[in-house]
């Protein structure tokens, strides 16, 4: 076996995705209390009466890439079956302690049928890892693909990680594009400013416009080669990914609520100051990006209640991803706080 240091980024992404399912299980983590039962009974509960293919096809999946990830990370420790056999039961391990947790959370039921299809994931994440984790290490072409195409070393898994945050933000269906950075709804805090639909555009523009600005600029330093490519695939990934999930969460309507004549103009306006910062020294764009992303972030938490985007998501059916919908949100007010410091570390960097 190698003694070279496996590369870190499939741990980051295993430990992220770990968290990740932690949160979205227990959200929203408040109304602690002891019912008095066995927090073992839901074991031995009978079938529940209603469910739907699509909760058990999303409870399936959310534990796919854990046991995948988990699979590659200890498959550089372990020999590859008992990498696969160690990821399987984690999952599960996983799953069965978070069912166990929300016996004690009033907002949440906790299921043998969730138990089952997050272990079933985890299983099947295991087995596609033990198959074609190995792409992702040291050696492997995916690992090739990504020294070739990104940022080296521990600083580039921490940007890659951070891109991939970042698109899981649009997933929140209550944000407008690229509206990252809101604090109000973590601390229960009102609108700093009353709505003005004049005002509203203006100021959904410009923070769209530093948004796109800033990760345009994190994409084409994250960028070996192709420092356009990357940031024109992210932004259209992002849009698309907007567009899947309000298409999803609202069942088929209001796909597109998120194009507002704001957003389009601050995409483009975006656009047209990122391709000008292009010119600047490499130390030029870093500091630029931080300043777009402070700004962003600023107006992200000045902007009044958008009563359009309130009455759209009356339509939306949250079901199971009320909590999967607390996670995004949390997510999306952090990341602006996650990758600032990301962006003070390349200074150094070449």
């Amino acid at each position: 076996m190698s003694t070279r240091t496996p590369p870190r980024l499939p741990l980051y992404l295993a430990g992220a995705w770990t968290l990740l399912a932690i949160y979205g299980s227990l959200h929203p983590f408040v109304g602690w209390r002891d019912s008095g039962l066995s927090p073992l009974i839901f074991l031995t509960a009978s079938w529940p009466r209603y469910y739907t293919g699509f909760d058990l096809t999303v409870n399936t999946l959310a534990y796919v890439p854990l046991g995948f990830l988990w699979a590659t990370v200890l498959s550089t420790r372990l020999p590859r079956y008992a990498a696969f056999a160690v990821a399987a039961l984690l999952g599960a391990l996983l799953s069965g302690s978070l069912e166990i947790a929300q016996n004690f959370l009033p907002s949440r039921v906790p299921s043998n049928l969730d138990l089952a299809m997050n272990a079933l994931g985890a299983f099947i994440g295991a087995a596609a890892g033990l198959r074609w984790g190995a792409h992702l290490l040291d050696g492997g072409r995916l690992h090739a693909w990504r020294e070739r195409r990104f940022l080296g070393g521990v600083t580039g898994d921490h940007g890659l990680l951070l891109v991939a945050l970042w698109l899981l933000t649009q997933l929140n269906p209550e944000t407008f594009l690229f509206g990252n950075g809101n604090l109000r709804g973590l601390f229960g805090l009102p609108a700093a400013l009353s709505f003005e639909a004049g005002r509203f555009i203006e100021m959904e523009m410009a923070t769209v416009a530093a948004q796109t600005l800033a990760i345009a600029l994190i994409g084409s330093r994250l960028a070996r080669n192709h420092p356009v490519l990357l940031p024109l695939a992210l932004l259209g990934a992002a849009m698309l990914v907007k567009s899947f999930a309000l298409m999803l969460l609202m069942q088929g309507v209001q796909g597109f609520a998120w194009v507002t004549p704001g957003t389009l103009g601050g995409l483009a306006i975006g656009m047209v100051l990122w391709a000008g910062a292009l010119k600047l020294p490499l130390g030029g764009r870093q500091v630029l990006a931080a300043m777009a992303l402070m700004l962003a972030t600023v107006l992200a938490n000045l902007m009044p209640a958008n009563p359009y985007l309130e009455n759209t998501l009356r339509v939306w059916q949250q079901g199971h991803f009320l909590n999967f919908n607390g996670l995004t949100r949390l997510i999306s007010s952090l990341w602006p706080f996650l990758a600032l410091p990301w962006l003070m570390r390349l200074r150094n960097k070449k």
